[in-house]
């Protein structure tokens, strides 16, 4: 329910690890993890952020280092990730240190417990014993008690309010303190401002024996305070188990072999690249792997999202996280766990909850701005009825009610959690989200583009012409093809069968046309027809097959075939029903381009596209007004899904292409895209609904608590409701999904379909 808590509120939300705080550079250096362009990578843990406040913070003084590249901050892991480059580490831990947070290196599975949600329930526990007594003892004042039985009943509360703020509202005036203390505000600091003001002015009543006293307010606020502060707290624990339930698919270790022959069991963060593993049937894979002997069964459904077993063997290529079913195994690692396809997919939902989109920066900057405002018309509120009644307790007793009933608490709610629940909803769907940002921007696309191979298809094409091939030919073409990851290049290692003893004295891949390498004074070329032939009638000829060629003469030419993704057709219908319009861009020729055109129903396609050709048409759409959802795959849509307004693409694309877009859907079916796109328009109309009711509270409460009409309980109970109402009306995208899926059965169940069972709720 808060909007904001900042440094050192709350007891840090993961264990002390085994190892000491980064005290040097140089420690830093070694905890950090070096990225493919030669940057680094450091993840600190800072568990006193709580709110937006805190990210923009932390980001802002991070970024303003030297050497750092970028620094992004995870609210629901208290996490901060620094990119940076140089052969020193940049002082990461000072600097957040200076700025009132603290800070260690952060560690994989190092929280196991949770203190701030034990914190915040015992604080709420003793705010809420405390106010149901002192409740008690108002309802005899209230009661018409004598004059000294009333005071007595005041002291006695005042006894019970007393050690209570210390207790409870300690969460909330460490946090005010610390922003103070570092030149910023927040709204806890007209919180802490109210509840001590709100105290003392009715301990000052107690002592003059006056007829009122707000000690059940003071204690009743607190208790609404933290049992709003404790459900924030809860619902992003609730969007974090998402994370959480992904973790648990990770292995703990498995038996490697060692240099004398013999098996050892290792933790998973001890495999290497290269080593030999052994993975028994029932046992989890616990990095990337090939498989080197033995054959099994494997649920793949955290990649594919299809829960038939897939059957492996002898080179097949393993990910993390999924389940060996049948049989023993014997795999070569391929990746170490930190780099692993189940640490990517961790990586991506932390992401999607550290993601912050206009809307929600726009609710920041509102909130950033609020509680210099609150303070202004609390104090303008006391100095007006100062003016007007000369009555000192009066007016400080609406000045406090104002503080309380303005804070922003709504509005600070009002997007993180529609993207919370948004997140969630979309990973049971098999879609993983990237940053919140790329859900606001999908519910406002008019154009869809799809790339053809790998997307609109399967992307695992097999050879349609071996037959007529020489052996010598498709040897050649595997030896060149095992250095690219292109579908077509991978199905003429399969018909090979996946080994070449062919070396080359240098080998690089041109994205968008194909493999070239070269041995002695020759140069072999696996790719286009008007890349890899010299000849222009040859190029015309070949023009819609892959062919191979030395010093730009044909070897052979090569035919595949690729079906269609599941559930194409039928999300392109749903797309255009939506008025969408599509496209097609893919670098294939013509004819193939054409064919699968149609049987989808696009109209509008191209073919032959390079990547730049791609980047510019998904310019001129934007140029021309339009929005652009581009969905793609390969290393050649990487430019692509960076340039669209949101981007697509599913887990078995590029590297390069799943980092450049901002969803990954896991499943093999197409209708990911629609899933996606309906939960983000839904998103939006209850992302406008959370504003309108945060302003509507607003707009009504404050006239009423500056003319007077609202005592200090009543404003802790209705800023409480208004937090609780925007929680409960983003949660409806939830009531949403099961409506629909209800509908949909009832749908198929008439017409004798088949459904796809749901995931477990």
């Amino acid at each position: 329910m808060s909007c904001c808590l900042p440094p050192t509120a709350l007891p840090q939300t993961q264990t002390q690890p085994d190892f000491p705080a980064a005290s040097s550079r140089d420690e830093l250096k070694l905890a950090s993890r070096l990225l493919e362009n030669g940057e680094r990578l450091s993840e600190l843990s800072v568990p006193s952020v709580h709110c937006a406040g805190c990210i923009r913070t932390i980001e802002e003084g991070l970024k303003a280092l030297e050497g750092v590249v970028d620094a992004r901050v995870n609210l629901t892991g208290k996490r901060v990730a620094v990119r940076w480059e140089g052969e020193a580490a940049p002082p990461l831990i000072e600097t957040l240190k200076d700025l009132g947070y603290d800070a260690h290196l952060w560690e994989a599975g190092a929280e196991k417990k949770d203190p701030v949600l034990r914190q915040l329930l015992r604080a709420m526990a003793v705010a809420g014993f405390a106010s149901s007594n002192i409740m008690l003892l108002s309802v005899a004042v209230w009661s018409g008690a004598e004059a000294r039985a009333r005071d007595i009943f005041h002291w006695i509360s005042a006894a019970i309010a007393f050690p209570v703020l210390l207790y409870s509202g300690r969460i909330f005036y460490r946090s005010a303190w610390s922003a103070l203390r570092h030149g910023r505000t927040n709204m806890d600091v007209p919180i802490s401002i109210g509840i001590t003001l709100a105290f003392c002015l009715s301990l000052y009543d107690t002592m003059m024996s006056g007829p009122h006293a707000y000690f059940d307010g003071v204690v009743m606020l607190l208790f609404f305070l933290l049992i709003g502060r404790t459900l924030d707290h809860l619902m992003r624990e609730k969007a974090r188990s998402a994370v959480k339930s992904l973790a648990r698919l990770a292995a703990r270790g498995a038996f490697v072999e060692q240099e004398d022959g013999s098996r050892a069991y290792l933790p998973v963060e001890e495999i290497a690249v290269g080593d030999k593993i052994y993975v028994a049937a029932g046992e989890r894979i616990p990095v990337d792997a090939t498989v080197l002997s033995g054959s099994s069964d494997l649920d793949a459904a955290l990649v594919t999202g299809e829960s038939d077993p897939l059957p492996v063997g002898p080179g097949a290529q393993l990910q993390a996280g999924t389940l060996n079913l049948t049989g023993p195994l014997v795999l070569r690692a391929t990746a170490k766990a930190e780099n692993s396809f189940l640490a990517e997919m961790v990586r991506l939902m932390e992401a999607a909850e550290a993601g912050r989109s206009t809307y929600r920066r726009i609710a920041d900057r509102v909130a950033r701005h609020f509680a210099p405002v609150v303070h202004s018309l609390a104090f303008a509120s006391f100095l007006g009825w100062m003016v007007a009644s000369g009555d000192f307790h009066r007016a400080i007793t609406i000045a406090v009610t104002v503080l309380i009933i303005t804070c922003p608490c709504a509005l600070g709610l009002s997007v993180p959690m529609v993207q919370v629940v948004a997140a969630r909803r979309l990973f049971e769907r098999n879609v993983l989200l990237k940053d919140g940002s790329g859900l606001e921007r999908l519910a406002e696309i008019d154009t869809v583009v799809f790339d053809k191979t790998g997307t609109l298809t399967l992307g695992r094409p097999s050879l349609r012409n071996r037959t007529s091939l020489d052996a010598g030919a498709l040897e050649l073409a595997a030896a060149l093809a095992v250095h690219s990851r292109h579908p077509h290049s991978q199905a003429l290692v399969e018909a090979q069968g996946g080994t070449s003893r062919r070396e080359f004295d240098e080998v690089s891949e041109l994205p968008g046309f194909g493999v070239e390498a070269r041995l002695g004074e020759d140069t072999y070329r696996l790719g286009l027809a008007s890349w890899a032939l010299a000849a222009e009638a040859d190029q015309k000829r070949h023009a819609q097959q892959t062919v191979l060629s030395k010093n730009g003469r044909l070897i052979a030419a090569y035919s595949f075939s690729d079906p269609l993704r599941p559930e194409a057709a039928a999300t392109i219908r749903a797309l255009r029903q939506q008025g969408l319009k599509l496209e097609i861009l893919s670098g294939d020729h013509e004819t193939a381009v054409e064919t699968l055109a149609r049987e989808v129903g696009i109209t509008d396609w191209h073919a032959g596209m390079r990547p730049a050709d791609k980047t510019a048409r998904l310019e001129a759409l934007a140029e021309a007004g339009h929005k652009v959802l581009m969905v793609g795959d390969g290393l050649n849509d990487a430019p692509a899904l960076a340039a669209a307004h949101v981007s697509m693409a599913p887990a078995n694309a590029a590297d390069v292409g799943r980092n450049a877009a901002d969803m990954v859907f896991l499943g093999e079916g197409l209708d990911a895209v629609s899933e996606a796109l309906t939960v983000a328009q839904r998103s939006a109309r209850l992302v406008r609904q959370n504003f309108g009711l945060a302003f509507t509270y607003n707009a009504i409460a404050l006239p009423f608590a500056v003319m007077g009409f609202v005592t200090p309980l009543f404003a802790a109970v209705a800023m409480s409701c208004s937090s609780v109402v925007v929680v409960l009306n983003a949660m409806r995208l939830n009531g949403f999904r099961r409506r629909k899926n209800a509908k949909a059965r009832a749908v198929a169940g008439l017409s004798g379909m088949k459904m796809k069972p749901e995931p477990v709720q």
